[in-house]
Order: C-alpha cells, then structure tokens, then sequence
C-alpha cells in the first residue's frame, strides 16, 4: 500500500509530520493492505487567516481498492491529528461497508462460479 501526504502551503510539511500521518493510516487500514493499492493524505488549514474556530484543520484521505472506484473522505478538527484521526474513522467505516457489500454480494450469487482459464503450454 502506497502512502502519499500533502500539505497546502498553509502547512509545513515536515518529514516528521508526514511520518507521523503515514505510520498512523498505515496502522489504521494495515488490514485492509491486500485490498487497498494507493491512499492519498491530503492536510489543509482552511482559516490560515483566522487562528482561533473550530475545524479550522481538514484531512481529506481518498483511497483506491482494487478493481473500485476510489473513496473520499474529509474531516474537520481544531488540530491536524484530530482531523486525520476523524478521517481515517471514516475511512474504515466507508472500506468496512464497501467490502461487506461486495462479500454479501457473492455470497448470495446463484449462478456458478466462472471456470478458471487454463494457459496454453506451447511446444
């Protein structure tokens, strides 16, 4: 699973900082790796301007499953570990209920399984 972190240019993307996010999703979705190719981190303040308020940092995490389209989520906080935190609950939730689906969905099929398609030795 490939791990990418980006920042805004409100966001100091220090090799410590994207360290941190990286082992934290890393952790948080280690058992969904065998379904998960790609997760994109992406960390914004949203009122750079304006210091105090609630959710001024964003996390958005968008992840790609084999053979699915990917999924997004965001989430806002007042710090960058509780927005990534938020989103990545989020995540597991969305990944949790898109593979329970796509398991009831072949649990229930009626029809035979395709047969396996043997390779042709050449001579």
């Amino acid at each position: 699973m490939q791990i990418q972190i980006n920042t805004d240019h409100n966001i100091e993307g220090h090799e410590a900082l994207a360290a941190r996010v990286s082992g934290g999703i890393e952790n948080i979705l280690s058992r969904f790796s065998d379904h998960i190719t790609r997760v994109e981190v992406h960390l914004s303040d949203e009122n750079s301007d304006k210091k105090d308020g609630y959710g001024n940092m964003r996390c958005m995490i968008e992840a790609r499953l084999e053979g699915r389209q990917p999924i997004a989520v965001t989430h806002q906080a007042t710090t960058l570990d509780e927005a990534v935190d938020g989103a990545a609950d989020k995540l597991v939730n969305m990944i949790e209920s898109t593979l329970g689906r796509q398991h009831e969905q072949e649990l229930r099929r009626t029809d035979p399984p395709l047969p396996k398609m043997q390779s042709k030795k050449k001579s």
